[in-house]
């Protein structure tokens, strides 16, 4: 699914990753950590042809990252599914107009059939008739679930996942995960998620890749090897309060047999 080998990234001229070698395969639930400004977003965005690629091999499925065209930018995106700590939801629209949106946007045309696909999708991440409701009147956590709703609007093969529970309390953070981890689980998709919250690693075992001095380095085993509930010194942090609320019953869900898919939309965190 995405296959890099001596990946150099650069943003004006400033070296952001160097020598990176990293195979993802399909339905593996693979964790980036680091510090802040290590590079983990930096990485998320190459692999949607945000950032290019400056030197060494790199595909995303049959895509080749260093010969992209623009125009095939927006059909790679289309088989990614991006979610971002910060929501990027339109706050003058509903969340059925903010799925409506993507779905228009990604060329979708039968009004019956995409109200049908956000009904899955709703339903699929517990937000079942919450439609009508405008983001700010929602929590955080439900924020976050119409987020990854609009991730899984277009079927995504792979989901990239840039510090998902980063403005979360630590209940709403481990819901929001569980979820990730049962799309990735049940349906086969491949999750990358980049995280500050080292305690989810306990809870929901995965490949752990560690970016630091501008290196990808493969840490799963070391993890692993810490008892349960013990976080190594250097990567230890806290969580923030969840920005819209405290989490409510309605932020635990369960998963349906409905199809997903994915957004394709870009931002900007780091």
């Amino acid at each position: 699914m995405i296959n890099y080998k001596g990946v150099n990234v650069e943003r004006e001229q400033q070296l952001l990753l160097k020598d990176v070698t990293l195979h993802v395969g399909k339905g593996e639930f693979v964790y980036l950590i680091g510090q802040v400004g290590s590079g983990k977003s930096s990485l998320l965005k190459t692999i949607y042809a945000e950032l290019p690629i400056a030197e060494g091999e790199a595909t995303v499925f049959e895509y080749d990252l260093k010969t992209i065209r623009r125009w095939q930018i927006p059909y790679l995106r289309r088989r990614l599914g991006i979610i971002f700590q910060d929501f990027q939801l339109l706050v003058d629209r509903t969340v059925q107009q903010n799925l409506e949106f993507v779905l228009k946007a990604t060329g979708w045309k039968n009004k019956l059939e995409m109200e049908d696909r956000i009904s899955q999708v709703l339903h699929l991440v517990g937000m079942d008739n919450k439609g009508y409701r405008m983001p700010n009147t929602l929590s955080g956590g439900e924020q976050q679930r119409v987020v990854i709703a609009r991730a899984l609007l277009n079927d995504p093969s792979v989901i990239l996942a840039d510090e998902p529970t980063g403005n979360l309390d630590p209940a709403t953070s481990s819901n929001i995960v569980q979820l990730l981890y049962d799309i990735c689980k049940e349906r086969n998709t491949t999750v990358l998620m980049s995280t500050h919250n080292m305690q989810l690693l306990d809870q929901f075992p995965g490949r752990v890749l560690k970016v630091e001095n501008a290196s990808v380095t493969e840490i799963t085993p070391e993890i692993q090897s810490v008892p349960t509930g013990e976080v190594p010194e250097e990567t230890q942090t806290g969580s923030a309060d969840d920005s819209a609320g405290n989490s409510s019953d309605e932020d635990r869900c369960s998963p349906s047999d409905s199809q997903p898919e994915v957004r394709s939309c870009i931002g900007q965190s780091d």
